[in-house]
């Protein structure tokens, strides 16, 4: 759909994106604050989200640096708590302190990802407004060498989501039991938010299935909130770790 059919959609209905990011990543320290093409991952990421056009875009962060980095780049930050349990905590917690009435939908943009496709985020946020989803998120391709990769979540659909669009999760996951793959897909750590789902989702206690396999999407299945899956024509790459910096930053700078 087009850029300019996502701000129709969005006169009617209100979204917007943060960001949540903070410096204390144990596998890569100061992951948001490492530079591509002279500018910091976080900033690439807030511009990225910027250019969709879908709404005012925040990022969240307890790192007074970040905040900084931010602002002085003119963009516009939130300072939250420095502990959070997860990065949905902490845009709830951004969510209250911007104390605006007129939200409908909040998208959780992943801030160590900044080469994910501005018309997907796009494709999100119509897609779960048109279908009036509570959470909906990406999923992609699952590639064969990631299939036994932990470190690539997959998530499970009733239905197959390149054919239809978009399906319901049935289960997130990072090993696949006896190799089935059917209407198995490459989840992209994006999700756009209900407020309401939102509220209801940071009010629940953190699951046993959460907890065991570091996915907090399973507190909402386990508590019977529906996840739409949409589907992502590209596969984005996140920084982890230094391997994965050292690859985007190639990536990008040949880009320019």
């Amino acid at each position: 759909m087009r850029r300019k059919d996502a701000r129709i959609l969005n006169f009617m209905t209100k979204t917007i994106i943060l960001i949540p990011s903070r410096l204390g990543a144990s596998r890569l320290p100061n992951k948001p604050l490492l530079r591509i093409n002279s500018k910091s991952i976080i900033s690439h990421v807030f511009e990225k989200g910027q250019s969709t056009n879908i709404g005012d875009v925040y990022v969240a962060t307890g790192d007074k640096e970040i905040f900084e980095e931010i602002v002085k780049n003119n963009g516009k930050g939130i300072l939250t708590k420095k502990n959070h349990l997860t990065g949905t905590d902490r845009i709830f917690e951004a969510y209250e302190l911007l104390n605006r009435n007129d939200i409908d939908y909040i998208i959780n943009l992943q801030g160590d990802e900044p080469l994910i496709d501005v018309n997907d985020i796009i494709n999100l946020n119509n897609l779960a407004i048109k279908n009036n989803s509570e959470i909906a998120t990406l999923a992609c391709k699952l590639e064969a060498k990631n299939i036994e990769n932990q470190n690539v979540v997959k998530v499970i659909c009733d239905e197959d989501i390149k054919k239809n669009k978009f399906s319901k999760a049935k289960s997130f996951l990072r090993s696949i039991k006896n190799g089935k793959l059917d209407n198995v897909y490459h989840h992209i750590g994006i999700y756009i938010y209900k407020v309401t789902a939102l509220q209801k989702f940071v009010s629940l206690k953190q699951s046993p299935n959460e907890i065991s396999l570091k996915l907090e999407q399973l507190r909402a299945l386990d508590n019977n909130i529906k996840i739409d899956v949409i589907f992502a024509n590209s596969i984005p790459v996140g920084v982890d770790t230094n391997e994965d910096f050292m690859e985007i930053k190639k990536l990008m700078e040949y880009k320019s």
